[in-house]
């Protein structure tokens, strides 16, 4: 299967022997960030440095200033974690170690967005505003992540972009130092701490024939009892359990609309952005309900608008976000399983042929490996060991 590896460009910039290292490890495509969120990230090999600190959500190239005139809200450039056309340098270095490069592209999550303009972010039924998460239902917030998608993704050099964060995000996210898990929140619960209550959100349901008022009290009252002992309950039936079956839909039809009018935009703009047989792919969860970096998605719908999806499959999670998808690809539908492979962040590179043999056998297309720039020598090594396996076996 062809294989990806996820790489940021300050794990290549500055560091000569990393395209061949990475090219060594029998991979022949990386999966190279263009747009990105504020982290602390390792580089254990860097000749310069160890720790990077991308300080705010940025872009890492030059964005066109003519592209971005007359828009409220704009992409930062990076500071010097990612000086001038980082992405570039990175990019070149790669293809010329024989490297085929797609762009990564962070669309809606970013905490510097909701710093500077507040009424961006998605509001919680307690009227909390989550700044790090922009309220997809907004237009100028739409606006900007669909022109964000198209200047990100089609950077020079790149043949592909893998959209990640390309719908709702919510409740769940490491943001700073995070001091939420006090009372453990379940699946459902944090579905409904994710739900958005701003003023265009209120007006969507309100629009489809429900009251906000009664959603966002029921939405209190169904959360009150996780505060005192925490929740457990998972699924789209607990999240019905908790709303009632016609408030559930009610949420459903809003956020699910808004999801996939964004989706559908934000490839549209990168396909007319792009050469054709640029491959374009979604970071995504079958269950449309989930929020974050795998955004949830309609799996028959989004097969039709993109080239495929990118599913996370680790720690046994391959037949559950494969399977959904199987009754709806085509012969060129791109199911990329996401393995993760960094030991110290729960991966397993050491069980990576048989994880990559059992999503091939659940119908998975293609490989991506999180993330050859923070792994490990060991772990490197032990991925090496494991391509190469796979490539025996077919």
């Amino acid at each position: 299967m062809k294989t990806s590896v996820f790489l940021y460009p300050w794990d290549v910039v500055g560091d000569p022997a990393a395209p061949a290292r990475i090219a060594d490890l029998g991979v022949r495509q990386v999966t190279l960030a263009a747009a990105y969120h504020s982290t602390r990230a390792l580089t254990p090999r860097h000749p310069r440095h160890r720790v990077v600190t991308a300080e705010y959500a940025a872009v890492l190239y030059p964005p066109d200033p003519a592209r971005w005139a007359g828009h409220p809200v704009r992409p930062h450039p990076a500071g010097d974690w990612a000086p001038g056309d980082a992405y570039g340098e990175a990019a070149e270095s790669l293809a010329a170690a024989g490297l085929d490069v797609h762009s990564w592209v962070v669309l809606a999550h970013s905490s510097r967005l909701g710093a500077e303009h507040p009424d961006t972010s998605v509001v919680n039924a307690y009227g909390d505003r989550y700044p790090w998460a922009p309220c997809v239902a907004r237009p100028a917030v739409a606006a900007y992540l669909v022109e964000l998608a198209a200047e990100a993704a089609v950077r020079p050099g790149a043949s592909g972009v893998e959209l990640e964060s390309c719908g709702w995000y919510g409740f769940a996210h490491l943001h700073a130092h995070d001091k939420t898990g006090g009372a453990a929140l379940g699946d459902a619960a944090q579905y409904l701490m994710s739900l958005c209550f701003c003023a265009v959100c209120r007006a969507g349901y309100a629009g489809l024939g429900g009251d906000p008022d009664q959603l966002a009290d029921t939405v209190r009252r169904a959360l009150a009892p996780g505060w005192a002992t925490g929740s457990t309950e998972a699924g789209w039936t607990a999240v019905e359990k908790l709303l009632g079956a016609d408030l559930a839909a009610l949420a459903a039809d809003w956020r699910g609309g808004v999801a996939r009018t964004l989706q559908e935009a934000a490839v549209a703009a990168v396909r007319a952005e792009a050469r054709p047989g640029f491959q374009v792919l979604l970071h995504a969860d079958p269950a449309a309900y989930r929020t974050g970096a795998n955004a949830g998605v309609d799996p028959a719908h989004i097969l039709r608008v993109a080239d495929g999806v990118v599913l996370p499959c680790s720690a046994g999670a391959a037949e559950a976000m494969l399977g959904p998808f199987a009754d709806h690809r085509d012969d060129t539908s791109v199911l990329a399983a996401n393995l993760g492979v960094v030991r110290g962040m729960g991966g397993d590179p050491g069980g990576l042929a048989g994880n990559a043999a059992r999503a091939k056998a659940l119908g998975a297309t293609e490989l991506r490996l999180y993330h050859a720039g923070l792994a490990s020598d060991a772990d490197l090594a032990a991925v090496g060991s494991a391509l190469r396996e796979v490539s025996r076996l077919g």
